[in-house]
């Protein structure tokens, strides 16, 4: 049997020019969030199943990669559903296994606790461009406050990280969950199909308001009740007057303090921000996990043809480990767009290393390769990028390698050259 050389499908290798550029993207993340107080911890890839399908990921639940059964738990002779068979699988996401982190430990930990985590996450989704079956996350979140200070701190650390590796003129879209229930309570739905309402708003960019209104008039609602709730939308001015007028316009479905703490956390973040960036009140925002209570966020680039970050407020998640409602809010990076984008821009990293690289002939005595390695030791210590290769036949192409992969000296080590070292 010839063994295959691709990847399986879904998954990539990873060129060395790539990782160095994700290399160094992790680094600077880790760099800036600790500089706001995160504190590093890591879950296990594989998660119960129960947890996963707990009717809290949305679409993702519909893309885990199963794990059967070990030993003699696995019976495929006597199973007779798919839960006989399967007790695990790969994490979709690092927000449920944070919350049952919390819920394990919380005795053990900080409050509020300020986490970083960063991981692969597996969707057994259809592959294209730019989106496999692993990829990388890289969440922030702060369990056990409830203040707006939570939300302020997340899109400050998030979008200060972003500025650092070069974006700006990006956009911070805001929403709170409390607004589109709202809108839609006033607007004749029923809170049982609120959730059902969002799935289907959420769609209004792809399929447009007449197909929307079509699809909610088959929940069972009239044509009044759709068109007063898209009106709403039309109505509503995409900054903080928008929400004082949803504020007025909501008032004895909405609580005036959810638009209070939208318009302090917008106003907290223009005043202390530190990337180029605007924020935006989109009040039709809905991001699809279910699991979301309130405050939802995301970071359009549109020269980049989209969102690269998101996140929002979870507080119910907790409690279901638990049983006591715990507050949570979270920010991921879509680490793997970034990556995408710097590489499309031939992004030259602005801390790289001295490199230097040494071609041992193959003559060279094993007094002269000893010197050569005495050498190489002393110029690391000072921080430089060694390289050590024997010297090929073909040296020209051999050095315009080493410069492409950007080796700014290469000395050719002779026996009569060496001792010049």
């Amino acid at each position: 049997m010839v063994l295959k050389k691709k990847p399986v499908t879904g998954m990539k290798d990873i060129m060395p020019r790539e990782m160095e550029i994700r290399d160094y993207l992790i680094g600077e993340i880790k760099e800036t969030y600790r500089s706001y107080g995160f504190l590093s911890m890591e879950t296990p890839c594989v998660e119960h199943i129960e947890n996963l399908t707990s009717k809290q990921g949305g679409d993702n639940e519909k893309l885990i990669f199963k794990i059967l059964k070990r030993g003699e738990k696995l019976k495929l002779d006597s199973a007779k559903s798919e839960e006989d068979l399967v007790d695990g699988g790969l994490r979709y996401d690092l927000t449920l296994p944070l919350a049952r982190y919390f819920a394990n430990h919380m005795n053990d930990l900080p409050s509020p606790f300020k986490a970083m985590q960063i991981g692969s996450v597996w969707r057994a989704d259809r592959p294209q461009k730019g989106r496999f079956r692993q990829f990388t996350q890289c969440d922030i979140d702060i369990l056990g406050d409830d203040s707006p200070l939570s939300e302020i701190e997340l899109i400050l650390a998030t979008t200060t990280m972003l500025g650092k590796i070069g974006f700006k003129n990006f956009t911070v879209c805001i929403n709170d969950r409390n607004f589109l229930k709202a809108m839609a309570s006033y607007s004749g739905f029923k809170d049982k199909d609120f959730d059902q309402v969002c799935i289907i708003l959420d769609k209004i960019e792809k399929i447009g308001e007449e197909k929307v209104a079509l699809e909610l008039q088959e929940l069972g609602y009239t044509k009044e009740n759709t068109d007063t709730y898209l009106s709403l939308f039309a109505e509503v001015t995409k900054d903080v007057d928008g929400i004082r007028f949803l504020k007025d316009k909501l008032s004895g479905h909405l609580d005036g303090k959810v638009a209070d703490n939208l318009e302090f956390v917008i106003s907290s973040v223009m005043a202390a921000k530190e990337a180029d960036f605007q924020i935006r009140f989109d009040p039709s925002m809905v991001r699809g996990q279910s699991y979301y209570t309130g405050t939802i966020f995301e970071v359009l680039m549109e020269d980049f043809g989209g969102s690269v970050a998101g996140g929002g407020r979870y507080d119910k998640m907790i409690g279901k480990f638990t049983g006591q409602d715990t507050p949570a809010c979270g920010f991921s990076i879509g680490f793997e767009r970034i990556v995408m984008i710097l590489l499309e821009q031939d992004y030259q990293l602005p801390t790289k290393k001295e490199s230097v690289a040494y071609l041992l002939d193959k003559n060279l005595p094993k007094e002269g390769m000893l010197k050569v390695l005495e050498v190489a030791k002393k110029e690391r210590e000072l921080g430089k990028r060694v390289l050590l290769s024997a010297m090929k036949k073909n040296k020209k192409f051999q050095k315009e390698q080493l410069e492409a992969e950007g080796y700014g000296q290469i000395v050719d080590c002779y026996e009569d050259t060496v001792e010049k070292l």
